[in-house]
Parts: structure tokens; sequence; C-alpha cells
């Protein structure tokens, strides 16, 4: 009896001796990822003569509008519209932010690479044809092109006005400087001021007309990367009842005007988790246009590797991330801080843990005293708690299209191979019922389902 006892303590050593090492492992563990390069702009977003062009066809539809009666009044000596930030996350999505800065306006005439925006710094861009870059863009973070994809990152009004142009029907996934048309909203605000909207995905445009108004903050597109494009953003030009460009954001080298055109001007660094995600891998990051693998789960088996990202916009040197993994019975798994020692425009930050222990986990980052809580679940014991757990899709094997049972509203659908890529993603926030599956090989796929409240469930079916 005692030779058995003296058995166990050796293996309670051995094992507490060992998880001993295994946690000063994982605090010693170095993350993947770093800086992710935004591809640079190297030609005219839109020429001076593509430009006027634009600006006298809308100045012929406000003529237009006004013989017929339907030009909403406009007092040249109000005061200029105050913006709301023309960017936001799609209803059903559940990132931090999605939004980063990529380039201001250029305030210097000079050219080339003789750069000044409104802050007098750097961050924009000129051509050695003479353009100096004239709008904010906004890249959407993390996965631009996924966003794209599913409509996550949309474009809003940014103040009230009336449509006075519509632009749709070009290609939308451009990766270079080009000629062609760009998918766009153009409005008229009250006191003659102009606010465009430019780069939109195809098809996405509100269904509102020239001539109708709209209110701040309402839909009028998603991001895409139409016309002179290398990535999904937003091209937010402004110009006043004059037709002169207007630099929204004061500072001491805007050249332009001499007050803000922000409800709230957002400082010049935005440092903030964009999200806080977990993974069953390194996300992949092909080259454009393709979409990239995100291999985003909320849903583990017990022991799995779980990959723990965060993905950061303006990370600033000589800031540190505080990180946290706690288990289901609120005991810490691991806790860590990790130096940041360059300012990227965007970045990413991945770490990987087997778990052990089903149940409902957390994992918490703060950066810049802004804290992120991303939920995700281990094992049976999850999938037993889960609403969706009698959740059904059929027929299976799957045909032309699938049917789902449910006693919850599903509002997302997202198809993936067995690879991890998204081939299909649908979706509605009235609910979705049926779905039409595009041209599919045969072989294995996996369809995750989606409430509003982001519960999941991810079935496997067979494509005949």
């Amino acid at each position: 009896m005692a030779f058995i006892n003296l058995t166990i303590m050796k293996k309670f050593f051995s094992i507490c001796y060992l998880a001993f090492v295994f946690s000063i492992s994982l605090k010693a563990q170095q993350p993947t990822g770093g800086e992710v390069k935004i591809p640079q702009n190297t030609e005219t977003c839109l020429s001076a003569l593509q430009r006027q062009e634009t600006i006298n066809t809308l100045e012929e539809t406000i003529l237009q509008l006004k013989r017929k009666g339907m030009l909403q009044p406009i007092n040249t000596r109000g005061s200029h519209p105050l913006f709301n930030w023309p960017v936001s996350q799609a209803n059903g999505f559940n990132y931090n932010q999605v939004w980063s800065v990529s380039n201001y306006i250029d305030h210097n005439p000079a050219f080339p690479n003789q750069i000044s925006d409104y802050e007098c710094g750097t961050r924009s861009y000129d051509t050695s044809a003479g353009y100096n870059h004239q709008g904010f863009d906004i890249i959407t973070w993390p996965f631009w092109w996924k966003q794209m994809d599913l409509d996550q990152g949309i474009i809003v009004a940014a103040a009230d006005g009336q449509i006075i142009g519509k632009d749709d029907g070009s290609f939308d996934r451009n990766c270079s400087f080009n000629t062609n048309p760009w998918n766009a909203v153009y409005l008229q605000h009250s006191d003659g001021s102009k606010s465009w909207y430019l780069h939109m995905k195809n098809g996405s445009l509100t269904s509102k007309n020239v001539g109708d108004t709209v209110v701040a903050g309402e839909f009028l597109g998603v991001i895409g990367s139409s016309g002179s494009s290398t990535v999904p953003h937003l091209h937010f030009e402004v110009y006043d009842s004059t037709n002169q460009l207007i630099d929204p954001s004061i500072g001491p080298c805007n050249n332009f005007n001499s007050d803000t055109w922000w409800v709230n001007q957002k400082p010049y660094y935005t440092p903030a988790i964009n999200a806080a995600l977990t993974h069953t891998g390194t996300p992949i990051f092909p080259t454009c246009p393709l979409t990239e693998t995100t291999f985003e789960s909320n849903q583990f088996s017990l022991g799995e590797m779980v990959y723990y990202g965060v993905y950061l916009k303006d990370q600033q040197p000589g800031t540190s991330l505080e990180l946290k993994i706690t288990r289901p019975d609120n005991s810490i798994f691991q806790q860590w801080n990790y130096g940041l020692t360059d300012y990227y425009q965007i970045s990413y930050w991945m770490w990987n843990y087997p778990n052990d222990m089903e149940g409902s986990w957390k994992f918490e980052v703060t950066y810049q005293g802004e804290t992120v809580i991303h939920s995700f679940t281990v094992g049976e014991l999850s999938l037993s708690e889960n609403k969706l757990n009698n959740t059904k899709v059929y027929p299976n094997p799957i045909k032309n299209s699938f049917f789902i049972n449910s006693e919850e509203t599903i509002t997302k659908v997202i198809i993936r191979d067995i690879l991890g890529k998204t081939v299909m993603a649908e979706n509605h926030l009235s609910g979705i019922k049926e779905v039409k599956v595009p041209y599919l090989s045969r072989g294995m796929y996996f369809i995750t389902l989606y409430t509003e409240e982001d519960l999941q469930k991810t079935i496997k079916v067979i494509k005949n």
C-alpha cells in the first residue's frame, strides 16, 4: 500500500513539475505577426480632368433638381455641416472596430514626395505627375477583403444631405491604379457644401435615388475597391458651396479652412484594438484580390490548439498589450504583457496554446486603457449549452441549395472548404431559412451558422 502511495506521489510531483515548466514556456512564448503593409498609392487617384468632370456633372444634376422643384433649400450663408465618422460596422458583426486611416489630405502643393497633412505630418501622398491627395482614405481592418465579401465595413452619411449623384456597376476588386470608374454616392448639404463617398462595392449602394434625402448615419454602401484603388477603402472628399476643397480636420498645417468640420474631431493617431479573436490556425493574407483565410473560430475541441489574435491600428512605440486567458472556472490560464517597439498603421500579434478544460473561456486584451473581451467555448460541454444544438441543415449531402431548421433566427451563414477558405457567405438580419449554393466542386465543406447574438454552430456537409 505504501508503494502505491509513493508511486502516486511521484506522478503527482512529476505532473506539477511539467505544469510548472509548461507555464514558464507559455510566458516566454514570442508572438507571430507584426506589421501588415497597406498597398501604397503611387499614381493619381483621380485626374484633375476627371475630378472637374465629376464636379460639372454634379452641378448639372443640381440644376436639374432645381428646375423640377426637387432641390432641397440651400442657405449658403448658413453654417457648414458638422460630420460624424463616415465608416461603421454593419449590424450582426462583433469586431471592436473595423477601420483605420491610411491617408489624410496633402496640403503641400509641391511634388513629388513633399507632403504635409493637417498636422504637418506625412500621412498622405503625392505623385510625380503633380497630384496631391485630396481626401481621407479609411481602410477596413482586420481582413479587408473578407469584410468586403461579407458587407461588414459600411459607409454611412456623415451628415444630413440630399443625394446629387450615384455611380454603380463598376468592378470592385482592383489592386492597382487605373482609369476605371468608381462606385460612389455624392451628397449636398444645407449650406451647399458637398461630401463624396468613393470606391464602393459594386451593387451595394443605397436603394435611394438622386434627389432623395438621407440623414446622418444612414447606410450609403459597402467599402470596396472600385476605381483607381489598391485595397478596399473609403475615399471621403469634401467641398464647400463654391467647390473649394475642404479638409474637415483642423490643424496647424490645414491651409484650406480655419475650423473643424467634425462633430468630434478624432485625434491624429487613434491607437486601438480593432479585434481580439480566436482561430484554429494563423490567418493567411494572400495576394490581392484574394480573400483572406482567417480560420476564425469560437468553438474548439478539448486539448485543441487555440490561436489568440490581437489586431491593432496606429500601434504606438513604447506601449504594451496586457493579455489574459481565463478558464471556465475563472482560474487564470495565462496572463502576460507584450511590449510594442514600433509604430505600425495596422498590425496583428498572435499566440497559440492548447486548451485544458471544457466550458466557456475568455480572452481579454487591454491596450491604451481600452479592454476587449472575446469569449469562446471548448468541448462537448459547451455544445450542450448552445441554443443551436438542435439546429440542422438539410438535405445533406447538399445540392444547389439547402434549408436551415432552427428555433433561433440565423442571420449569417459561412461555407468553408476543408482548408478553411471561405467559399460563400450570406448575411441577412431578418433571418435566413434557405441558402442558394454557388458552384462548388464535390467534396466536404463546413457550414457555420450564426445568430445576431453571435451564437454559432458548424455543421460538416458533403457536396455531391
